[in-house]
């Protein structure tokens, strides 16, 4: 008797019949099923990207750590103090991945904490910095991290999100930079230990330390929680620096009671004028991150604490217009891309900040201010072809700000 031939299509690759596939592509010589599309297209970007991305791990001999404010300068406002501190932690990182390890004298890891309100330009600081150096950079949320056995993320998977960045490439990410963000929010909820488990405060800050310190670490390749039929990456963090940042609310309080001033009430004139109860951010010491509710451990392991000053009016209006991404200069190419020229009086300028300063949100509150008062005109100009150019005037700010607080009204 015999046999029947089986004539049915299947995929040249993975030989998968054509009935447990979702589409098979034919060709010339056979046929490439959905998944085998998508495999080899995740080889080509993989392939193209490392070629394409280069990541550089040595500063230039030339680079010096005035250099790399000059750089800070062009993007960020202010924050001169932050800025020399962060310039020289970083070059003395980079110095210290290229020591000759021929003596006794090691140089050790200086990671950073900066201690800012909103919207002071904590994250932009870290952001340029790492486009300044070409290297792996990561922004990560403190907030999302639990304790391990608990549900949420575990501390490791800081390091997943850096390898992501570099496409896995090991070497790279073990050269990066690390920005943890809303370091505060894991700050233990009392002075004293509890007697239930804090697993997304104090535990989290444990879990962080070997990390911090430098440790080889096993890593989920795709984040989240680890599993034992997972496959892990193994990850020095020796190299890699960390660069945390928070708000700290309430840390002014803490700080006045140390230096036994009073945020409320009167003082002597001559009392008062030795501490600027205006800024009591610039003199934050370790032991206030502490009282905050930051462990003795992970305190030692950021040893070099930066403070970010609040942004005054005069701050507020340089962000609007100097820096290269200036928020104005944002809004101006937007509408030229429609073939409409803006332009702002300076009066219009005055109000917005006048209310950034009122809202206290920092640089963020600006570009809220500015959506509000730009929506309507963002909305219906592009459609408009005989418009060509368009002016914000003071009275068109003031109308639109007072539109705004009276739509809010009406819905409460």
């Amino acid at each position: 008797m015999a046999v029947k031939k089986d004539n049915e299509q299947s995929c040249s690759f993975c030989g998968r019949k054509k009935r447990d596939t979702q589409i098979l592509i034919s060709g010339i010589e056979g046929h490439i099923c959905e998944n085998c599309v998508q495999q080899a297209q995740h080889i080509i970007d993989e392939e193209l990207f490392q070629k394409q991305k280069k990541f550089q791990f040595n500063l230039p001999q030339t680079v010096k750590p005035i250099d790399i404010k000059r750089f800070l300068d062009t993007y960020v406002v202010g924050q001169d103090d932050a800025k020399k501190y962060l310039s020289v932690a970083v070059y003395n990182h980079y110095k210290r991945l290229n020591q000759t390890k021929n003596d006794d004298v090691e140089i050790e890891k200086s990671n950073i904490v900066m201690v800012g309100q909103t919207g002071t330009g904590k994250t932009l600081l870290a952001r340029t910095i790492a486009k300044y150096l070409n290297v792996p950079f990561a922004i990560v949320d403190a907030t999302v991290f639990t304790e391990a056995g608990y549900v949420g993320e575990d501390v490791e998977s800081i390091l997943s999100r850096l390898l992501q960045v570099c496409n896995y490439d090991v070497n790279a990410a073990q050269h990066g930079i690390i920005y943890i963000d809303e370091i505060d929010k894991v700050a233990r909820k009392g002075d004293n230990p509890s007697i239930t488990r804090d697993v997304s405060g104090e535990g989290v800050q444990q879990a962080m330390l070997k990390l911090l310190e430098g440790a080889e670490v096993l890593v989920p390749p795709q984040g989240g929680r680890k599993h034992p039929e997972q496959k892990l990456v193994k990850v020095d963090t020796s190299n890699i620096l960390f660069i945390c940042g928070g708000a700290f609310e309430g840390i002014d309080r803490i700080i006045a009671n140390r230096m036994n001033q009073s945020k409320v009430g009167f003082k002597k004139r001559n009392e008062r004028d030795k501490v600027d109860d205006q800024n009591f951010l610039q003199y934050v010491a370790p032991h206030d991150l502490r009282t905050f509710g930051l462990i003795p451990e992970l305190i030692g392991r950021l040893p070099v604490l930066v403070h970010l000053d609040p942004l005054d009016a005069t701050t507020l209006r340089a962000i609007l217009t100097e820096p290269k991404n200036a928020l104005l200069k944002q809004y101006k190419k937007i509408f030229k891309a429609d073939g409409i020229n803006l332009s702002f009086d300076e009066e219009a300028i005055d109000y917005i900040v006048e209310k950034a300063v009122e809202f206290k949100l920092g640089a963020r509150g600006l570009r809220s201010i500015c959506e509000a008062i730009m929506n309507d005109a963002m909305f219906e100009l592009p459609s408009q072809q005989s418009i060509k150019t368009f002016n914000i005037s003071r009275d068109f700010v003031e109308m639109r700000m007072d539109k705004m607080a009276v739509s809010r009204l009406k819905a409460a």
